[in-house]
């Protein structure tokens, strides 16, 4: 069982991890050892509540296949052991950013004292721009 976020747990039965080659650069080790991990969660048909399913299925992530299927690729590490932890851990990330409610933020008033301020720079800077014109002939 894999804890994801407070009470929601899905169990290692739900996904689907396989181990394929990296990609990149890596030398003859590269082409013989399977070290990257791919690991499929379908969210359609888990066991996570409804409501769930539809809030990470509805979030704009490119991981999500149209199918409902999540799926991870990790290959950062040089073992595949690490790679599936990463994987798990990455899985636990996007059940945390999809599931997290953002607070919404309170906009503050400017202090009066900064206000001063921004306007005495400005009409301090507009008295310089002023000097630097020749004189007029009316004057």
């Amino acid at each position: 069982m894999i804890k994801v976020k407070g009470s929601i747990y899905i169990s290692e039965d739900e996904l689907e991890i396989t181990a394929v080659c990296s990609q990149g650069k890596g030398g003859q080790n590269v082409n013989k050892v399977a070290t990257a991990i791919h690991l499929r969660f379908n969210i359609v048909g888990s066991s996570i509540p409804e409501h769930i399913k539809s809030r990470l299925i509805s979030t704009s992530d490119k991981r999500i296949t149209r199918e409902g299927i999540l799926i991870i690729k990790a290959q950062r590490f040089r073992t595949q052991e690490k790679n599936r932890q990463d994987a798990i851990r990455r899985l636990e990330k996007f059940f945390e950013d999809a599931l997290f409610d953002d607070i919404p933020r309170i906009p503050t008033k400017t202090p009066k004292k900064a206000e001063e301020k921004r306007l005495k720079l400005k009409n301090r800077k507009a008295d310089i721009k002023k000097m630097r014109k020749p004189p007029s002939m009316g004057d």
